[in-house]
């Protein structure tokens, strides 16, 4: 990076900061990843020159024989990897992916259902804040406030009532595995579209580890990073006969040109993800998840939807007497970061919760005894909040857990 740091010190300064800042905390931030070196080459090449209006073949610039290939080839593993008729990679985020899903099919004012965002759906199934929200009409179904789990009589009663045109399934806040033959048969009862957004949990499904939503819904989005382990930008797939409305809708309905750099990261993360080593780490993500869990249940936490089944474990902090985002803040202080979040039981503007995810420390090779020491560090500063002698010693515990599992070697 010698160019940058003759052309920019300020810069140069801030990313080595951030680097280091990687290496000497512990991530267990659910939407994130630490991607390979490789991809952050791709990513940062001369791929960025390149403007691309269009698709293989059927451009609007000269001088893609190249781009044509790599876009190619990111299409065809994508759908080789997850088994779908036809994938689109253009998207720049999931969020994009998202939109572009919406207008593919649906018209403005159009009804849709989705997942309540404290419950754990997601800005961009029409939150209030999201643009979804001001081009769709959305209701919201919610989990039971019980189990903290999916309610699918209820959801079913609730789409009789509503009769959307689209369904949508997924989540960025539910540990549990969800039933997509369920949302399936719902959706074709009502004549309706089923899009499941799998953005959490598409590197899990990529190992094949959990349930695929591919054979069941019409649309599926997800992106690159988080458990995917790639680096962002964000996917359709969908079936063959929405392939030419989603093409549409990416482009020109709602990009431009595209990140030729990203689609090349994708196209090299959907070639990793058949590989052994990528599986381990999923196998070993979901087995970190579980002991995580475990042992916070056994310092008194309790765990909204009772456990998990994927990466992600969200616990209800106020078991503890404490708010989401002064645990955020006190673990950010030792040297975990998290994510407050809201939970089933929030109906203000405080988060109870906060969000936990394995992904990016399997992929530095953190796990077993060490994800038991982590809980205990999580439960021992969120219960020293306030002891800055006994943080200080935590802060040192975690840099040396850093040191042994470096991200980059």
């Amino acid at each position: 990076m010698n160019n940058l740091k003759h052309d920019d010190p300020k810069i140069f300064e801030l990313i080595q900061k951030e680097a280091e800042r990687i290496e000497n905390t512990i991530d267990l931030v659910a939407s994130e990843t630490h991607m390979p070196k490789s991809i952050l080459e791709e990513m940062g090449s001369v791929l960025n020159h390149k403007t691309i209006e269009g698709y293989p073949g059927k451009r609007y610039h000269a001088g893609c024989e190249h781009v044509d290939v790599i876009e190619n080839l990111a299409i065809d593993r994508m759908k080789e990897l997850f088994g779908a008729e036809h994938a689109n990679v253009q998207p720049h985020t999931g969020s994009a992916a998202n939109f572009a899903v919406y207008f593919s099919v649906l018209d403005i004012g159009d009804k849709v259902l989705a997942m309540e965002l404290s419950h754990g759906g997601h800005l961009t199934h029409g939150h209030f804040a999201s643009m979804t929200s001001k081009a769709f009409d959305f209701q919201h179904y919610a989990v039971d406030l019980e189990t903290e789990l999916i309610d699918y009589e209820a959801l079913a009663k609730k789409a009789e009532d509503f009769q959307p045109k689209m369904i949508v399934a997924g989540a960025s806040s539910y540990p549990r595995l969800i039933d997509y033959e369920k949302f399936a048969q719902i959706a074709e009862s009502l004549g309706a579209y089923l899009f499941v957004d799998m953005a959490h949990i598409a590197g899990l499904v990529a190992a094949k580890l959990i349930p695929s939503p591919v054979e069941y819904a019409d649309f599926v989005s997800f992106t690159t990073f988080k458990t995917m382990m790639g680096g962002r930008g964000g996917v359709i797939l969908c079936k063959k006969d929405y392939s030419s409305a989603v093409d549409k809708a990416v482009f020109p309905g709602t990009q431009g040109t595209t990140a030729v750099s990203n689609i090349a990261g994708k196209a090299t993360i959907a070639k990793l993800a058949q590989e052994k080593s990528f599986i381990e780490v999923q196998h070993k993500t979901i087995a970190s998840a579980k002991l995580l869990a475990a042992t916070l249940v056994q310092k008194g936490y309790r765990l909204v939807g009772g456990g998990t089944d994927t990466h992600q474990v969200v616990v209800d902090v106020t078991s503890k007497a404490i708010g989401g985002t002064q645990a955020e803040n006190t673990l950010e202080s030792i040297g975990i970061i998290t994510n407050r979040n809201y939970i089933p039981k929030d109906t203000g503007k405080r988060a109870s919760g906060l969000r936990l995810g394995t992904g990016p420390i399997s992929v530095r090779g953190i796990e077993g005894e060490y994800v038991v020491q982590i809980a205990n560090m999580i439960d021992s500063a969120l219960m020293n909040y306030e002891n800055q002698e006994v943080l200080s010693d935590l802060k040192r515990d975690i840099l040396k857990i850093c040191k042994k599992f470096p991200v980059y070697k």
